[in-house]
């Protein structure tokens, strides 16, 4: 709902505010609106259309959108290409205006020229743009919208499933067509899918009613798209949906053409398993094997030969089924395996319960061939079905044709000898760090939390040959003068170095004290493992936390146990740090202190009250006992028994035999 201008004044003005507008000068906006002519702010400008809100949306202008809604904007308006502020902001990705202006009944079903609504504008993968859409699904914004060069928003939306896929989901869930389709290709939204390989979205279309037999208008089908990608699932979730897998294009190509390209092994067995003929040739006279052999996909090749010499022959044996009919309903057995299971009260149940709850769900087949199937599982009047034997269908469906045999086999491990080679060294632990989504970036983009903002002060470019001139008014040296480029160091670099005043000023912007490096650690415990005393203290004084952990739950205690500072301990145990903390292998700051060979560390350790008859998570108690006696005596081989004594650490040889005892402590 745009004014066009009919004369010179109303064009001064109109270009007048939208100066303003860029401007941000909301006095001067609202002064123009009151003293210009009426309804000023709904006009557009004559070159292109633009409005008023228009220039605010297109500027990401939050404040100065609501500032123009409150002097009765409206935000309906359209510019020459028909395109309204909810559409610029939707395709900006701007959830906040499109919310705001959602909130003054802008309309969600107004189409541009080309007839496309404002959903067309959402297809973008952020999460801006997927909020932007469910606000506009919200305010009933038209999810089977059709352009005027007949592009269906759902079956585009599914163009972009590889990125967008819960857009899609959302979509659905409000209604959306399952069979949308292009007026011109043909190409549904479920081919769509199956191209990009999204199995949850093909999943999701099939059970709300898409057609998995439709053609494009090159006659090509769903089945085909799956197969041209080598996406194996989502062809056997075809197949449970009775997909036709016989189908030939206008260049006679079936679906194993595309699946032999791709050199899949999967794929072009179960398709050939499933109904796709291996002997058709396309129109170049190549036959699906004759592709694979081109493309160097030589077990593919191998499966191929062996689909072209079952093909036409009989199954002899009348004890299992090869039929299309029960192949699918094996495929549909396993994708309907939960339902199944909730339908019926026990593992087995009756002949008559089993066709009905078949039939409620809709199995792909008919009475006669329920019956049929019965008749495999149970022998007698009234036979039973196994339920998990139905599901797995080794009762009814040959071995080679289970969907079982597509699971890799794991390989049985042989006898040892001599020729067997040494297993692969695997890490005790995987190297940890931290997660991106725990490394919070600043407001404007920058860097993570723990990169401070410093100078390069050795920058070449600060260098002169020529000293600066001593009269003030002669130096010129801040003309050509350039300032020295910011670099961004680990804030743990300014704790290494003992800078407590950059710390201040990285404290002061915010940043938090705790604030953790890609492994974890954070400014107390580096202030700790290098036995800065003052840092330490200041950032105690900070309201450090003194029991934080890093990947290897290591605490600040574990750290300045390990460097030996008595003072540090001292001023962590006043802090609150709790002095039997254990790592990831229950190893206690007192055995840090032990085996780093700190003997004032212990000692105080004991003092302190620390339990040395903890033991670590490996279970070697006495082992434990026996090294930790034996390293304190080796730090002070002069040291006397009754420092041992004094802290009862003698007690803990009463549990080692005393030979074992005796020879740890000789």
């Amino acid at each position: 709902m745009a004014l066009e201008v009919d004369n010179r004044l109303q064009v001064l003005q109109i270009y007048r505010l939208l100066q303003y507008i860029h401007e941000n000068d909301e006095a001067q906006i609202e002064e123009m609106v009151n003293l210009g002519v009426e309804n000023l702010i709904n006009f557009t400008e004559p070159q292109n259309g633009k409005g008023a809100l228009h220039m605010a949306v297109a500027a990401n202008n939050q404040d100065l959108t609501r500032f123009l809604l409150s002097l009765r904007a409206h935000p309906d308006i359209q510019n020459k290409r028909g395109h309204t502020p909810v559409m610029l902001a939707t395709e900006l990705g701007n959830d906040g205006i499109v919310k705001m202006l959602a909130d003054h009944d802008a309309d969600m079903s107004i189409q541009d020229n080309e007839g496309q609504g404002v959903l067309f504008y959402c297809i973008y993968p952020t999460r801006r743009h997927t909020r932007c859409l469910q606000t506009a699904l919200e305010y009933r914004a038209d999810v089977n919208n059709v352009s005027l060069q007949g592009t269906h928003v759902f079956q585009l939306m599914c163009q972009h499933a590889k990125d967008c896929a819960p857009m899609c989901h959302m979509m659905l869930a409000k209604g959306a067509d399952p069979n949308a389709t292009d007026q011109k290709t043909g190409v549904t939204a479920l081919m769509e899918a199956a191209k990009a390989g999204s199995l949850d979205l093909v999943r999701d279309i099939l059970k709300r009613g898409g057609n998995p037999n439709a053609l494009d208008q090159k006659r090509m089908s769903v089945v085909h798209y799956a197969a041209m990608g080598g996406f194996f699932e989502v062809i056997v979730l075809l197949s449970a949906f009775s997909a036709d897998m016989s189908v030939i294009n206008v260049d006679e190509c079936t679906a194993l053409h595309f699946a032999a390209a791709t050199g899949d092994i999967n794929c072009c067995k179960f398709l050939a398993q499933r109904g796709c003929n291996a002997k058709v040739k396309n129109l170049d006279g190549f036959l699906p094997r004759q592709i694979a052999k081109d493309a160097g996909h030589k077990a593919a090749m191998k499966e191929l030969r062996k689909a072209e010499q079952q093909r036409g022959k009989e199954n002899t044996d009348e004890t299992v089924l090869t039929d299309l009919w029960a192949l699918t309903l094996h495929d549909w057995s396993n994708e309907y395996e939960r339902d199944l299971l909730q339908a019926f009260d026990s593992e087995k149940a009756s002949s008559e319960k089993f066709v009905s709850v078949l039939t409620t769900l809709g199995a792909p087949v008919t009475q006669e061939q329920i019956e049929l199937v019965v008749s495999f599982h149970g022998i007698g009047r009234d036979p039973t079905v196994n339920i998990n034997d139905f599901i797995k269908g080794a009762s009814y469906i040959k071995k080679p044709y289970l969907l079982l045999s597509y699971v890799p086999k794991k390989k049985k491990g042989g006898k040892g000898g001599k020729g067997k080679k040494k297993p692969k060294f695997v890490l005790p632990m995987p190297i940890c760090t931290l997660p991106p989504e725990f490394k919070p970036r600043r407001e404007d983009g920058g860097p993570p939390e723990y990169m401070m903002e410093t100078y390069n002060t050795a920058d070449i470019r600060q260098l002169d040959q020529e000293p600066p001139s001593e009269h003030p008014v002669v130096d010129d040296t801040a003309w050509y003068t350039e300032k020295p480029d910011k670099i961004y160091i680990n804030i743990n670099y300014l704790v290494k170095n003992g800078d407590i005043e950059a710390l201040e000023l990285a404290f002061s912007q915010r940043i938090p004290v705790d604030v953790q490096d890609p492994y974890y650690k954070t400014p107390l415990m580096v202030a700790c493992s290098i036995g800065n005393y003052e840092v330490a203290k200041y950032l105690v004084e900070k309201r450090a936390m003194v029991d934080i952990c890093d990947q290897f739950c290591w605490t600040p205690l574990h750290h300045a146990a390990q460097a030996g500072k008595v003072e540090i301990l001292e001023l962590l145990l006043e802090a609150g740090a709790d002095i039997d903390a254990q790592t990831i292998t229950g190893t206690t700051p007192v055995m840090v202190a032990i085996q780093s060979t700190h003997l004032s560390c212990v000692e105080f350790f004991f003092t302190a009250g620390a339990n040395v008859l903890m033991e670590n998570k490996k279970g070697m108690t006495h082992t434990a006992e026996i090294v930790l006696i034996n390293r304190v005596r080796k730090v002070l081989p002069s040291c006397s028994f009754q420092f041992f004594y004094k802290f009862n650490v003698m007690k803990l040889v009463d549990k080692i035999q005393q030979s074992t005892a005796m020879d740890a402590l000789k």
